[in-house]
Formats: C-alpha cells, sequence, structure tokens
C-alpha cells in the first residue's frame, strides 16, 4: 500500500493557507504578472504546418485530409487543430512554476455539459485528449486565447474581444480565491450544476441569449443512447446496423470477420478491468451489437475512433460507447511524461481528477490495430450521455463574456482540485494586473493564429497538403 509524502510529513512540515499564498506572491519575482502579456514569435519557432505533419505522420493517412479540411473551415476552427504549435508557443512564454492538471486544450468549444452519475446535468470541461501536469497558466491563455479568436470570427472588435478576454480571467482568477477559502474536501466535491449555471447567468443576459441556451440544454437532454440508435441505425434482418457514411462513418463487417471480433473482444475485456464494480455489472447485461469507425473532432481527425452498439434485453435499451486514441499529450515534449506508460490511461487519469461528476464507464484499453498496423492505446466512455455544447458561433460580445466567464469557474475548479489554490490565488491576487495582460496575450495570439490560418490555407492552394472539406 503506497501513502503519499503529505500523509506522512509530520506537523510542523505543513504550511498554512497564509503561506502558501506567500509562496504564490514569491512566484511574482520570478514571473511578473505583466509578463504573461508577452507574445512575440521567436526566430526558431517551427513552421505550423510542419508540426501539424509530424503529427499526421502517426494518424490514419486517408484521414488526415478531413483534419486539415476542417480546420480550412475558418481561423477558429483552425485553433481547435493547432493545440501543437500553441504548446510550443506557451512554452516560450514566461510561465510559473504553479503546476496543475492542465486539460491541455482548453478551448471554448472543450466545455460543456453531461449527465453526472446522479443524472443531473453539470458544466465541465470536457476534453483531456492533452491532459498533462503543466502551468496553470497555460490552460488560462490557450482558453483566453480561443475567445480572442472566436470574438473575430463572430464579428467582435478587438476592444470587445479584450473585454470578453478580461472577464473570463478575471472569473477565474475570483473563483481561484474562492476556492482558496474553502476546505480542501469541499473543492473537491464542488461542481457546476447546469441549474445554478442558469440561475446565475440568465438574469444577466438578453432573452434571446436565454433561449439559445435553454434550446442548447433541452438539446443536451436529448442526446442519449436510444437518440444515437435512431440517428446512426437501421434495422438490417431483425439486427441493429451502423449506417455507413463514408468516409465519416465506415462499418466493419464482423459478422464475416471472426478475427477481429476475437480483438475487440479482447479488448472490452481489458477496458473492463479497468472499471469500478458496478459499471462493470451493467456492462455485463449488455451483448455486442455492430462497430464502426467514426470520425470525431478537428484537432482528433486522424486518431482512430470507433463506435461500439451494445444491446441489452430490449428493443430501445442500447448503449454506445466510443473507444478513442490517445496519443502522446502536445504538452508532454515541454512539460514532461508522467508514471504511465498508456496514453489511454494518463487520458482517463487526467479526467477523473479534473471533473468532479465523470462519466462512470470512463476506461481504456489497447488493440483494435486496422490493417496490420501496431495497435494502439484507446480511452473509452459513452458516445452520448446528455452531452452538449452552447452555441459559440451564435454568440456576440456580450455572451461571449458570460460564457468565457463560465468556462473560466469550470477551469478553476478543475485546476483547485489539482493544485494549491492558495498558492495560485497569492500569485493572481486581488487586482487586475493578470487579467489585463492575459487579455493583452490573447489579442496578440489571436494575430499569430489569423497568421498561421494562412500558412495552412496556402500550404493546400501549394499542394503541399491535400484538404477534403465539407466532411
Amino acid at each position: 500500500m503506497k501513502i503519499s509524502p503529505g500523509v506522512l510529513a509530520p506537523p510542523h512540515e505543513i504550511l498554512n493557507p497564509d503561506e502558501w499564498r506567500a509562496r504564490g506572491r514569491a512566484q511574482r519575482h520570478e514571473v511578473p504578472r505583466s509578463s504573461h502579456a508577452e507574445w512575440d514569435p521567436p526566430p526558431e519557432r517551427p513552421d505550423p504546418v510542419t508540426l501539424l505533419e509530424q503529427q499526421a505522420k502517426t494518424r490514419v493517412s486517408d484521414l488526415v485530409p478531413i483534419r486539415y479540411g476542417r480546420m480550412l473551415t475558418s481561423p477558429f476552427a483552425y485553433y481547435r487543430g493547432a493545440a501543437a504549435p500553441m504548446a510550443w508557443d506557451l512554452a516560450h512564454t514566461p510561465s510559473t512554476d504553479l503546476k496543475v492538471q492542465c486539460c491541455g486544450d482548453a478551448h471554448l468549444l472543450n466545455f460543456g455539459m453531461f449527465a453526472a452519475p446522479d443524472r443531473h446535468l453539470v458544466f465541465d470541461v470536457n476534453d483531456f485528449d492533452e491532459t498533462l501536469p503543466a502551468p496553470f497558466d497555460w490552460d488560462v491563455k490557450r482558453l483566453a486565447a480561443s475567445i480572442a479568436v472566436a470574438a473575430r470570427d463572430n464579428g467582435c472588435d478587438d476592444k470587445e474581444a479584450h473585454k470578453a478576454v478580461r472577464h473570463c480571467v478575471s472569473y477565474y482568477r475570483q473563483q481561484m480565491a474562492r476556492f482558496a477559502q474553502m476546505r480542501f474536501l469541499e473543492i473537491w466535491y464542488s461542481r457546476i450544476d447546469v441549474d445554478e449555471m442558469t440561475r446565475i447567468f440568465d438574469a444577466l443576459q438578453p432573452k434571446r441569449a436565454v433561449r439559445r441556451r435553454q434550446r442548447d440544454i433541452k438539446k443536451a437532454h436529448q442526446r442519449t443512447s436510444l437518440a444515437a440508435m435512431t440517428k446512426f441505425c437501421s434495422r438490417v434482418e431483425g439486427e441493429f446496423r451502423i449506417r455507413p457514411d463514408h468516409p465519416v462513418i465506415v462499418r466493419f463487417p464482423i459478422e464475416r470477420n471472426p478475427g477481429m471480433l476475437d480483438e475487440l473482444r479482447s479488448a472490452i475485456a481489458e477496458y473492463q478491468a479497468t472499471l469500478d464494480p458496478d459499471p462493470h455489472e451493467v456492462l455485463s447485461r449488455y451483448y455486442f451489437g455492430d462497430f464502426a469507425r467514426k470520425v470525431v473532432g478537428v484537432g482528433s481527425v486522424g486518431t482512430e475512433a470507433f463506435i461500439l452498439l451494445l444491446m441489452g434485453d430490449r428493443d430501445d435499451e442500447p448503449l454506445f460507447l466510443q473507444l478513442k486514441e490517445a496519443q502522446e499529450s502536445v504538452l508532454e515534449p515541454f512539460a514532461g511524461s508522467i508514471d504511465c506508460d498508456h496514453e489511454g490511461e494518463r487520458v482517463v487519469r487526467g479526467q477523473r481528477l479534473m471533473q468532479a461528476a465523470h462519466d462512470p464507464f470512463l476506461g481504456w484499453t489497447r488493440g483494435i490495430a486496422m490493417d496490420g498496423e501496431p495497435s494502439r492505446d484507446y480511452y473509452v466512455r459513452q458516445l452520448r450521455d446528455m452531452k452538449g455544447s452552447m452555441n459559440v458561433p451564435a454568440m456576440d460580445s456580450s455572451q461571449l463574456s458570460y460564457y468565457g466567464q463560465l468556462c473560466g469557474w469550470a477551469l478553476a475548479r478543475g485546476h483547485a482540485r489539482t493544485g494549491r489554490a492558495s498558492m495560485i490565488a497569492g500569485y493572481l491576487g486581488s487586482k487586475q494586473s493578470f487579467d489585463h495582460a492575459v487579455a493583452d496575450f490573447a489579442i496578440s495570439y489571436a494575430d499569430q493564429n489569423q497568421r498561421d490560418y494562412q500558412v495552412l490555407v496556402d500550404a493546400v492552394a501549394a499542394g503541399r497538403i491535400q484538404a477534403v472539406q465539407g466532411l
């Protein structure tokens, strides 16, 4: 049995909250809060398309053009897929030593709603492909810059974008100060219920924005495995089969390929061993229905992703699981690795640490190699369990401000669970120095993102890379 050093520390070695705050304030001498405004690309900065091409080497080659095509949609779509170039950039900006479990890709569309195990909707960070321990400010800057890029995409000027970013960072700072006053177990069990979220924010917004959010919430309630079966499946000879939609959904006829079925059985058995006893028992009530590759997201396109249809005793009792490949985090070359030899386990660990309520079917496995390729690491989760996101492209500057505050709240809560809230709050302080600095960075980085987006556009036009749009 392992006991952490904290448990063994004698009382005189334990710091009180004021001492942790003092340590955080001391960080300002090494990394002044105003220094976070800096963004001046160094001469040795890699070409962003080169970094994307390096990522493509480990991905499914026939899907990579879809990834580039989705990134071409807009500068914000490019930003969603460009976590790797920004990881390099963040590592070459002033950074604190205040480490937390970082999301690693904390942009606006990687926050959203989902069902907690008690079936209440909660709001939180919901993408952990790049999660790793790293300086808290990397996540804050990634989120902040996403607001500036989205604001421009939505027709806002830079003054409005700067204000929206400031509101987000200020709320992160204020919430961190609040968490610093709480007992740690209170932080650990805290969560953002959607009912509470709407009570706080709906009173401050125009009726049209409230109605839009209510539609988003209603849509999330309707995103279930049963609805997914209606959307993705047809009944063939009395059995439910996933409908192909090449190349986004490719069905593998396992009934004619017993070797693949054996490999899938092995992968699922390994996955089940990573679950707690109660979801393991739930899965014992389901049997295999069908299996298909399904392309998802923007930045993830090209990594393997499958959907697995499981059926219960009734025709209206499906359970969809998603098996999503996990590769090395884009932060690892700069933040270092962790004691984990399975990338799917790394993702699951990070998600369980940052989320107060997580999918009980969250686990990991290895295998499912296609076309003779080496086996890959996967994490497994429910495909749809009342998951929903806010309609960011429809937001004006005031709505982006409120939504940014909500994301800042969720990010602060995740960081407070995995770092020292008192220490981070001590560094941030009660004034707006950090808020303004990060907002300045966000505007400068939105300029950088626009330049990088144009590099991708030019690379496609020159035939350097191939892109398939509209998928």
